[in-house]
């Protein structure tokens, strides 16, 4: 990894979510809808930098998931990397927070449901009001 930190800003679409990482920061937030046609090829960046961030002796990483609605092929994604963060060598030092309302309550059964999986890194269903 070279000396100057990461950084990453993705504005928001209609069909992609906000992206910010700052990797000084240990930090990384998705926020909005992703349905993209091409997933894989929209978060290319943002699993590449985590592949290489995960490898390294990073003191934490808090990851921000607030996204109120995605496609099965962004789940896919999702999965991965954060069982991809769970197995990192440092995932005790890992918090996901996964921000919806509670109205939302096929999101709040996708954070479940990815808890389940989860056994090292600390998952946090937030529940926030509106």
């Amino acid at each position: 990894m070279s000396n100057k930190a990461f950084k990453l800003e993705i504005e928001r679409t209609d069909l992609t979510p906000h992206v910010f990482i700052d990797e000084e920061k240990g930090y990384m937030k998705l926020e909005g809808e992703s349905y993209h046609e091409n997933v894989i090829a929209f978060f290319k960046d943002v699993t590449d930098w985590l592949g290489s961030f995960l490898s390294t002796d990073f003191s934490s990483l808090t990851f921000d998931c607030e996204l109120m609605y995605f496609s099965s092929s962004t789940v896919k994604i999702l999965l991965n990397m954060l069982l991809d963060m769970d197995n990192s060598k440092n995932a005790k030092n890992i918090t996901v927070n996964w921000i919806t309302t509670k109205k939302n309550e096929i999101i709040i059964e996708c954070g479940e449901d990815f808890k389940e999986d989860l056994k090292n890194i600390t998952f946090i269903i937030a529940i926030k009001d509106a």
